[in-house]
């Protein structure tokens, strides 16, 4: 079984809660507006790194990132792009990938709104952690974690960092 941390949105900002929380963890996977790459290098001293640039990323982390990440941990395909749009409403770019690569889960970022739910049309799990960075129109930071095992995620979990203007609230 492997546990895994759901992050995205960062916005170059990361704290010791997401360290605390994500410590136990076998991958991170974050799904874009990184902020900078001293966001994936703190992570990476956690466990290993996933992740892919989002829309406010600069050439030196699309240069380390790339668009999309498809691969397959624990038994589970999982796609992660920052920009998707959502279930019956995914852009065009993304909805091709889901059709010619079936994922059991699609990570998002970009719009801020924790959102986890069953794709029944494309038989998928749809999430999108929220952010974590204290940049942006949510009001409360957030990560996530799962765990996967035997091809089942199972397990998640919604953690709530605090306000979100507030630095190690």
């Amino acid at each position: 079984m492997a546990k895994v941390g759901l992050i995205s949105d960062t916005h170059g900002y990361i704290d010791d809660k997401i360290v605390a929380y994500f410590e136990d963890c076998d991958q991170i996977w974050h799904a874009g507006d990184i902020g900078g790459l001293a966001i994936t290098d703190e992570l990476a001293k956690i466990a290993e790194v996933k992740a892919v640039y989002g829309n406010i990323d600069g050439q030196e982390i699309r240069r380390v990132w790339p668009e999309n990440q498809l691969f397959t941990y624990q038994g589970v395909k999982i796609l992660i792009t920052h920009i998707a749009g959502y279930p019956g409403r995914y852009n065009g770019r993304v909805k091709a990938l889901i059709q010619q690569h079936r994922p059991h889960a699609v990570m998002v970022g970009h719009s801020h709104i924790v959102k986890v739910l069953r794709d029944a049309s494309d038989n998928h799990l749809h999430i999108n952690p929220g952010a974590a960075g204290i940049h942006g129109f949510h009001k409360v930071r957030t990560i996530a974690t799962m765990h996967i095992d035997n091809g089942r995620m199972h397990d998640f979990q919604l953690i709530e960092l605090g306000k979100r203007g507030a630095i190690n609230s």
